[in-house]
């Protein structure tokens, strides 16, 4: 008999049959790239190999490989208490000497006394106590496996993130220099007429000023990009210094790429349902609920069989030796706690609502980051071809306002204007290419998707540590890379 309540999923009737008009706008149906390695849609071996090395490397995706491996033992003590325990074990050696009337004389009367005894007990299951404890302890071992796997989610996608930024970085410095390249050219042409007196002071000051200021946008930008070199060694496991990882397709360097649609294997609602963290949530959900027998079974009485075996000697010429065994039943009964046991079954129900609460709201939450991620994509994908065609006719401005101040028909503040708008579409359009990537990261990384990795839950060098510390048994080969679609049955052999 289990006391307590058995689990269900509190799954809310909308997140069954979610969708939303953003996110079919911006996504499709389709195999390939599978939603657990959604960065190969870049088509990028650099970003590949950052995310492999920080796969091997990271020390956030370590921690919770290794919190996998606690979690396993935690559930391993807790089948231990199916069976029965040796409750006291003694051994005694004593020697013993007798005075004599002529003096204490040990050799003449000295002995041995020897003796051992244990006493064992089992715990008999009748509530379900033990099955309880391990009901939680098995759950919260998967809770442990999909918090792994939330931090793959998360990992994978900052590493995205962060590699695009630096992509980002680099088009706007070209694009800096570009342009300050081609206003130093026009700052030099009103030194010239200036000197000349073809030009007065106002053209030179402004033409200056337009050059300084859009070179002094360029230490920021050398500045972004060297932080986000940082911020990718550290995501690699790495101190700050060369990554050879940027070095596979070198045509990559300064290029934001435009990926109008993701790829998914599934719908929306049932991809929500399966996010690591969302997952994690469920988990801790039936890994507390357990815990509610597990306070209730204190309400009943505990039944337990007894018993001990007791053997002794002695060294003493023809003292006999004893074997004794007793053994029996036992029920203990706490009657009179004072409200203890009520009023802990009662706090167990209490955190187990609390996570019921907080699942909803993971869940809930997960649909507005995907829905928000969707809207700001398409947004960023309108927006790509406008800006595409406003930086060619900024472009073309340009070129129309050198050729008529050249001719005599216009003064020099247009070509500085048509420079200006030149400059701010250029930078515009790389940018809003960079939100589109980040819209995209964020929409696959809404949906759950990047969890996979071929790398181990500890790897060799830790496992090496941990073995000449510690007998693991066969338990470190045995969660060598576990698999974030197993069921919980799965994961019950002993």
């Amino acid at each position: 008999m289990l006391v307590g309540p058995d689990f269900h999923p509190q799954h809310e009737d909308w997140s069954e049959t979610w969708t939303s008009a953003s996110i079919e706008l911006v996504t499709q149906q389709g195999s390939q790239p599978d939603v657990r390695q959604w960065w190969q849609i870049f088509s990028d071996q650099n970003l590949e190999r950052l995310i492999a090395q920080a796969d091997e490397r990271n020390g956030d995706l370590k921690i919770a490989g290794l919190r996998v491996i606690e979690a396993r033992a935690q559930l391993g003590i807790a089948v231990a208490g199916r069976y029965p325990q040796v409750q006291q074990a003694n051994a005694d050696v004593l020697y013993s000497a007798r005075k004599r009337s002529d003096g204490f004389n040990p050799r003449s009367g000295g002995y041995w006394q020897y003796g051992v005894s244990f006493s064992v007990g089992w715990e008999l299951d009748f509530w379900g106590r033990f099955s309880r404890a391990i009901e939680s302890a098995d759950a919260a071992f998967f809770a442990a496996q999909a918090n792994r796997d939330d931090a793959l989610v998360l990992l994978h996608a900052q590493v995205a993130t962060t590699y695009f930024t630096l992509r980002t970085a680099e088009a706007r410095l070209r694009i800096a220099r570009e342009n300050a390249q081609l206003q130093e050219r026009s700052y030099e042409i009103t030194q010239r007429l200036f000197k000349s007196g073809e030009s007065d002071e106002l053209d030179l000051q402004q033409a200056k000023t337009q050059y300084l200021g859009t070179l002094s946008s360029i230490p920021d930008l050398e500045s972004q990009i060297v932080l986000a070199r940082h911020a990718l060694s550290v995501l690699i496991g790495r101190p700050p210094g060369p990554l050879p990882e940027l070095d596979a397709q070198p045509d990559k360097e300064g290029v934001v790429p435009l990926v109008s649609r993701a790829v998914l294997q599934d719908v929306p609602a049932n991809l929500l349902l399966r996010r690591p963290d969302v997952r994690a949530a469920e988990l801790q959900m039936a890994s507390q609920s357990a815990l509610i027998g597990v306070a209730k079974a204190d309400l009943y009485p505990s039944v337990s069989l007894l018993g001990s075996l007791v053997w002794s000697a002695s060294s003493l010429t023809g003292a006999p030796s004893t074997l004794s065994f007793a053994g029996g039943p036992s029920i203990t009964w706490n009657l009179f706690d004072h409200g203890k046991i009520t009023n802990n079954v009662r706090v167990q129900d209490a955190r187990l609502q609390q996570l019921i609460v907080a699942y909803q709201d993971t869940v809930r939450e997960a649909a507005r980051e995907a829905d928000d991620a969707a809207t700001a994509l398409g947004s960023a994908l309108q927006r790509d071809s406008i800006l595409h065609d406003a930086q060619g006719a900024a472009r073309r401005s340009l070129t129309l306002a050198n050729t008529i101040y050249r001719e005599g028909y216009s003064d020099f503040q247009r070509v500085l204007d048509a420079q200006r708008a030149l400059f701010a579409q250029q930078d515009a359009f790389v940018v809003n290419r960079s939100n589109a990537v980040a819209s995209l990261i964020a929409l696959y990384k809404a949906v759950g998707g990047g969890w996979y990795s071929e790398q181990p839950l500890v790897d060799p060098a830790t496992r090496q540590q941990m073995q000449q510390r510690t007998d693991w048994g066969d338990l470190l080969n045995e969660l060598n890379v576990p698999s974030a679609t197993a069921s919980p049955s799965a994961g019950r052999s002993r």
